[in-house]
């Protein structure tokens, strides 16, 4: 009798803990189940991502690889690149650009029977970056490079940061140039000298300094958030973008896309803080050469105070602007290039008949 009761007991006992030790395998099954269920879709969509992210920069790097020439001047090595039969052409591109992004404003000059030279200015690409990487220094850049091309007078077209340096090789070398074109251009106004530039947070820096550097985390920003990259990177309206045309939505695409691999244009980026932080009023007065500048309104780089003040403090400066259109001017590039082209004709450097487009062997 003990003994059965002893049995009787032990088995009451053990009751309990069997029961949660089997609470406590279902659970672990469930939660590997759960795992297994959303991590593999995970895993795999995260494999894509790479594997696109790979192509793309990828296909960026070969991109940047080819159609320019790296140039020993008595400036020091300018990379540049030399497209197209006619009258030359200067084009200065923007922040986070190129040769390359040169090439890809400049399409229209192409067009119109225009020979382009597309340098990379300091820092950008294969452009490397000497102590002294001012606008001033720039512009001697460019005439040196002219000097080793044997080009003789140009048509100098700055875009955007490239203002400043376009704008000081008028000044500097006005010999070398027959008019001055400035888009959207960074450039001083008499608001700006009564404002104090922004000064970003330290969290901010850092987090820039991290997507100028990083391939990958541009390349994330353009793809998971892309309507806040074409806000703040390419300083336009997101919805004026939905709205645009195929052609001009392809364009802008093109032009973000562009903008890698970021790693090759950092140090030209952080050399633009310094420009902007350093921008002071050129003597606009002297210029000589015909001069067409255009902005926009909404701007998010804010362009248009100092466009129009560029404009109106140059003899003969015509200034055109939009109310909207954001810094890539969506919706205005037939106007826009119609301005430019007139403009160009009456300043004599446009002829009337064409010449056939053929690209130029690269030097």
């Amino acid at each position: 009798m003990p003994s059965t009761m002893l049995s009787i007991h032990s088995r009451k006992g053990s009751t309990p803990q069997a029961s949660r030790a089997k609470l406590r395998s279902a659970k672990r099954k469930k939660f590997w189940t759960i795992l297994t269920v959303v991590g593999a879709p995970l895993a795999a969509a995260g494999g894509f991502a790479y594997y696109r992210y790979r192509r793309d920069l990828g296909a960026a790097e070969a991109r940047v690889s080819s159609g320019s020439t790296l140039i020993e001047t008595a400036c020091g090595l300018i990379e540049y690149a030399d497209v197209g039969a006619g009258a030359p052409v200067l084009v200065i591109h923007g922040a986070g650009g190129g040769f390359d992004q040169g090439l890809d404003v400049a399409r229209p000059f192409l067009d119109h029977g225009f020979r382009v030279i597309a340098p990379s200015r300091f820092g950008y690409l294969r452009s490397p970056i000497p102590a002294d990487a001012s606008p001033m220094a720039q512009a001697d850049a460019y005439a040196c490079l002219l000097d080793r091309l044997q080009v003789g007078k140009v048509v100098v077209y700055g875009v955007s940061a490239g203002g400043p340096s376009a704008v000081q090789l008028c000044l500097r070398h006005p010999e070398r140039c027959a008019a001055l074109v400035l888009g959207v251009p960074l450039a001083y106004s008499d608001q700006s000298a009564n404002t104090r530039p922004a000064q970003r947070s330290a969290l901010t820096g850092r987090v820039i300094n991290a997507t100028i550097s990083s391939d990958f985390a541009f390349w994330a920003m353009s793809k998971l958030a892309r309507d806040t990259t074409i806000r703040t990177i390419l300083g336009t309206p997101p919805e004026e973008v939905a709205n645009a045309t195929p052609d001009e939505q392809a364009r802008i695409a093109q032009m973000l896309d562009h903008i890698q691999p970021i790693s090759r244009r950092k140090n030209g980026l952080r050399n633009e803080a310094a420009v902007v932080q350093s921008l002071g009023r050129y003597d606009l007065e002297l210029l000589t050469v015909p001069a067409l500048v255009f902005s926009v309104e909404n701007d998010g780089y804010k362009t248009y105070a100092g466009a129009k003040y560029t404009a109106e403090h140059i003899k003969g400066g015509r200034f055109v602007g939009y109310p909207t259109g954001g810094h890539l001017l969506v919706g205005h590039q037939q106007e826009v290039w119609s301005e430019i082209m007139e403009f160009l004709k009456n300043s004599g450097c446009l002829h009337e008949q064409e010449t056939p487009l053929e690209t130029r062997a690269i030097r």
